[in-house]
């Protein structure tokens, strides 16, 4: 008999030592963790949210840097590069001007009439035979004389002369010139379409500049988001 209690009291120990644990376990028989469960659904749901938000966070910064391992050398020497360049040109050539010399060879017809007023001396090449008429008054009421009157005036001699006559000129002449032409890219047509590049590709070459151009600086960045407030 005494041997029948002693089994009896082991056996009841052993039963309670089976039980404590999964009292510890779970306060409801539910299988849930106390510190999870709560008693209270709001509260589990509340704790399942925390740590489903960060598993993701933490997912998806894993994935950033290993993304970023990936495009950093592509935006550095691949993207950047090109964008860069690109710009550049559109700034250049929006501010470039046109320098050339034209070359002009051809002819010009003219007419129009030129007026001509303007008093000279021309000198005689050959003596010039005159003989006009001529009337000659006798003096102290003795009448008057017709007659005609030749002289010859020498070579030589030189005459004053006013001319007024308007001239026709009707002549083809020769244009042969070099004119130099200096035109300000943007004041020409291609103006416009080259500054909307620059708008359109400017503000991305800054931005591609901005970027982080090392897994060190990625981490960095990502610490300072992390840990730093936003200012305000």
């Amino acid at each position: 008999m005494a041997d029948d209690t002693e089994n009896n009291q082991t056996n009841e120990t052993g039963e309670q030592a089976e039980t404590q644990p999964v009292e510890t376990q779970s306060s409801d028989g539910s299988g849930v963790p106390h510190w999870l469960w709560g008693q209270k659904p709001w509260d589990a749901f509340k704790t399942f949210a925390i740590l489903f938000s960060f598993a993701l966070n933490l997912t998806l910064v894993i994935i950033l840097l290993v993304v970023a391992g990936l495009i950093i050398p592509i935006v550095n020497d691949i993207v950047e590069p090109i964008v860069g360049g690109l710009n550049d040109s559109f700034v250049e050539m929006s501010e470039a001007t046109i320098e050339q010399d034209i070359i002009i060879d051809t002819t010009m017809p003219i007419s129009f009439t030129l007026p001509l007023e303007q008093s000279t001396i021309v000198v005689l090449t050959e003596d010039v035979p005159l003989s006009v008429p001529a009337r000659f008054v006798l003096p102290g009421g003795g009448g008057e004389i017709n007659g005609q009157v030749s002289i010859v005036m020498p070579a030589g001699l030189p005459l004053p002369v006013s001319m007024s006559m308007e001239v026709p000129v009707n002549q083809t002449i020769p244009v042969q010139m070099q004119v130099p032409v200096e035109i300000p890219l943007a004041e020409t047509e291609l103006g416009g379409p080259f500054f909307k590049l620059r708008a359109l590709f400017g503000p991305l070459n800054d931005m591609l500049k901005n970027l982080p151009s090392t897994n060190e600086e990625v981490g960095e960045r990502v610490k300072q988001a992390v840990i730093e407030p936003p200012d305000g």
